[in-house]
């Protein structure tokens, strides 16, 4: 938290007032600091949570990993019950059996047929599972940009409130707590579940 606290401490010293400055130049510092707390405060937020989401994400695509295993696993056992029945179909059409073989061929044969049909079923159960889960994760994924871009937003924010407070710039201020609102904003749409992440500037920051 150093590179958060480095630049709050600096704010608060210059809103600290000498005897000799102005009223405006005490107001502005205060505004300073103010703001540097609230920004700060709500970052660190937004680090503890972006960190929760990346391991629920982490979570999301284990859980997608063993699901689509399963899937290949059912794939296998299915391709290895439906290969049985065509052997075992060729060896009732052409084979000469008494009734009561051919009646342990059929047994056999519904057997593997309910096989397939089950694998079937629980092929699709867990081609459902996945789709929920890709679906999470891109959720999560959202999430975590939106994060990420409010703490880059929020970061050049205080570094521009810190330049304030040194050169006492108010057209300054107004850059810093515009960047700052509007990392703000989409810290708060991760929280809120608001699907506002731009795009462009995700690709800029690498998100």
């Amino acid at each position: 938290m150093s590179e958060i606290s480095d630049p709050i401490s600096e704010a608060l010293e210059h809103s600290g007032g000498g005897d000799g400055e102005k009223d405006a130049r005490s107001k502005l510092n205060s505004i300073i600091a103010a703001s540097v707390a609230i920004v700060a405060t709500f970052m660190a937020v937004c680090n503890v949570k972006g960190g929760n989401v990346v391991q629920a994400m982490g979570k999301t695509q284990s859980e997608v990993i063993d699901t689509w295993s399963f899937f290949q696993a059912k794939s296998t056992k299915q391709n290895l019950a439906e290969a049985a029945i065509d052997q075992l179909t060729l060896q009732r059409e052409t084979a000469h059996l008494t009734d009561a073989q051919n009646a342990t061929l059929d047994k056999r044969l519904e057997s593997y047929r309910e096989k397939v049909a089950r694998y079937e079923t629980e092929k699709n159960d867990l081609k459902k599972k996945v789709d929920g889960l890709e679906k999470e994760y891109e959720r999560l994924n959202v999430k975590d940009d939106q994060f990420d871009i409010s703490e880059s937003l929020l970061s050049i924010g205080i570094a521009l409130l810190g330049i304030t407070a040194l050169t006492q710039k108010r057209p300054l201020l107004v850059v810093a707590l515009g960047l700052s609102g509007f990392g703000l904003v989409i810290g708060l749409s991760g929280f809120l579940g608001w699907n506002l992440r731009p795009e462009w500037l995700a690709k800029i920051i690498g998100a």
